[in-house]
């Protein structure tokens, strides 16, 4: 036994009127939305397509890192400077401490 349901009829469309398929956007408002939606999606997509671009040229952004990298690296040789002059303090100050030690104190005035 087939059941056939049945479909209810389109109402008729009054005359002077179309009838839109594609609902109740006219062509106008979809040609305006797909546009702003491609604004939005290349506003997002903009600053990642840039960073790649930069990265692919490898232009300007490696010479200022570059540029960093050198005064770090002259900033390390400086630092690495450091423990040979800290020795050479350490030995004068044990010098000195040493004759000071050995010094004798100075005759001190008779009252």
């Amino acid at each position: 036994m087939l059941v056939v349901q049945g479909v209810p009829p389109v109402p008729p469309v009054p005359p002077g009127t179309e009838m839109s398929v594609t609902g109740s956007l006219d062509g106008i408002a979809a040609i305006v939305l797909l546009l702003g939606a491609g604004l939005i999606v290349a506003a997002v997509l903009w600053p990642l397509i840039k960073a790649i671009a930069r990265r692919i040229e490898g232009g300007a952004v490696n010479a200022a890192l570059q540029a960093e990298l050198d005064t770090l690296r002259d900033r390390v040789r400086q630092l690495e400077d450091v423990p040979a002059r800290m020795a050479e303090l350490e030995e004068r100050l044990d010098f000195t401490e040493r004759v000071v030690a050995q010094a004798r104190e100075p005759d001190r005035l008779q009252p």
